[in-house]
């Protein structure tokens, strides 16, 4: 079964007396496993379409599927439910509480679901990250590359089926950019993570396994990745950075 099934998704917004159709009949499917790039130029439609698959926000027609389950049609409730235990999401701009450790933010997600706070699960992701002895540490005490790995380890928190990462790499510098996406790379091959990344960037969409590039609310093209050629764009971004 997909991770991710959209079948001919419509998103149209009331401005005024007009209405804007952001999403016009986009069917994309994501594999349990996948490593897909998303691609497309200001008001192509790809944050609309982000914002629906973190069910956000809500398609006008068409259905979508999470792990099977229809959840257009879900109460808010039930979509924040699906939210906290089957995506995990990585921003641009980190969206880490200011005045927590870098492990109270990583904690979050199992609390907000209901859950105890899990210290060891959660010291053991940032540990992962690198950030052993960065735990205390609140995101003002942390750099850019640091508190990047603070949100990939709270989105790792609850075992999600999908991470969500909006442009992650867009406030780091060429170094750090490297830095993260072998990341991703990492946790994709060693763990089979589905990760869906928007960027804006080519050398960062080669590292993935599929290209989907959008334009005007469609999908207007997708290209598979060769295995080689990922590790070569990574390896090409390293040699760049240094």
């Amino acid at each position: 079964m997909p991770v991710i099934e959209l079948k001919d998704i419509t998103k149209t917004y009331k401005i005024g007396q007009q209405q804007v159709q952001a999403l016009r009949g986009v069917s994309l499917t994501i594999e349990r496993g996948e490593m897909v790039a998303m691609m497309g130029p200001s008001g192509s439609g790809k944050s609309t379409l982000m914002n629906i698959l973190g069910c956000l926000d809500r398609p006008s027609t068409g259905t979508f599927l999470l792990d099977g389950v229809p959840v257009q049609s879900l109460g808010d409730d039930a979509l924040a439910g699906i939210r906290n235990r089957k995506l995990g999401f990585v921003f641009q701009s980190y969206n880490l509480l200011p005045r927590a450790s870098a492990l109270a933010n990583v904690e979050l997600p199992m609390v907000y679901g209901g859950g105890k706070r899990k210290r060891d699960k959660a010291m053991k992701a940032l540990e992962r990250m690198g950030l052993k002895d960065r735990v205390s540490h609140r995101p003002s005490e942390l750099s850019g590359g640091e508190q990047q790995r603070v949100a990939i380890a709270r989105a790792l928190a609850n075992d999600p089926s999908v991470i969500l990462a909006d442009e992650p790499t867009g406030n780091l510098d060429s170094k750090t950019s490297w830095e993260i996406l072998a990341l991703f790379q990492e946790l994709h091959r060693q763990e089979g993570i589905t990760i869906l990344i928007v960027t804006h960037e080519i050398d960062i969409a080669a590292c993935a396994q599929r290209l989907v590039r959008l334009r005007d609310g469609k999908i207007v093209g997708e290209e598979r990745i060769a295995p080689r050629l990922a590790s070569e764009a990574l390896l090409q971004m390293r040699g760049a950075s240094q």
